[in-house]
């Protein structure tokens, strides 16, 4: 069980604050604490936020599972918008359709190579240093507990996966 009344992004920072020199993350050999997480979260929302996201705007996410994936969702997140996953495998014509359906107007990609369709909004690569703003301090949060964390996209009954809106709480 977790407080309701809060978002995740506050929520996070406030574990960060807890245990600043823990670790967050491990995926293969990258490691991050909290403190390393939270900034790099930050960094990347700084450069969201300036590209038009906010409160409850869908952002795409194209990663394996990764650290970045890790760092792309939390600063979704703290920006403002929800996420939603994409998986890099899925068929092409299921990658568009996530996208057009979602009507995200960003889209996070581990690296360019993984984005395989047309996207008509913009492309953020998560391996590019210039993708990540110079300051690493938190932003302050918009989202609040009723607001959109994701969207998830399920087996439709007609064919057609479904998009599931879920909030923070």
């Amino acid at each position: 069980d977790y407080p309701r009344e809060q978002s995740i992004g506050a929520l996070f920072e406030e574990q960060a604050a807890r245990t600043p020199e823990q670790t967050a993350v491990v995926c293969e050999d990258a490691k991050l604490t909290y403190r390393e997480l939270n900034e790099r979260a930050n960094r990347l929302a700084r450069t969201l936020r300036a590209a038009g996201v906010g409160r409850d705007e869908p952002v795409a996410i194209m990663a394996e599972r990764s650290v970045e994936m890790v760092v792309g969702v939390l600063a979704i997140l703290k920006a403002g918008g929800a996420y939603v996953p994409v998986d890099p495998d899925y068929p092409e014509e299921r990658i568009r359709y996530l996208l057009d359906d979602s009507g995200a107007k960003l889209l996070l990609a581990q690296r360019p190579d993984l984005v395989r369709v047309d996207f008509a909004g913009t492309v953020v690569d998560l391996s590019d240093d210039g993708a990540y703003h110079d300051d690493a301090s938190n932003l302050g949060l918009v989202s609040g507990p009723g607001d959109l964390a994701y969207m998830i996209y399920t087996s439709g009954t007609t064919g057609k996966p479904k998009g599931v809106m879920v909030e923070h709480r």
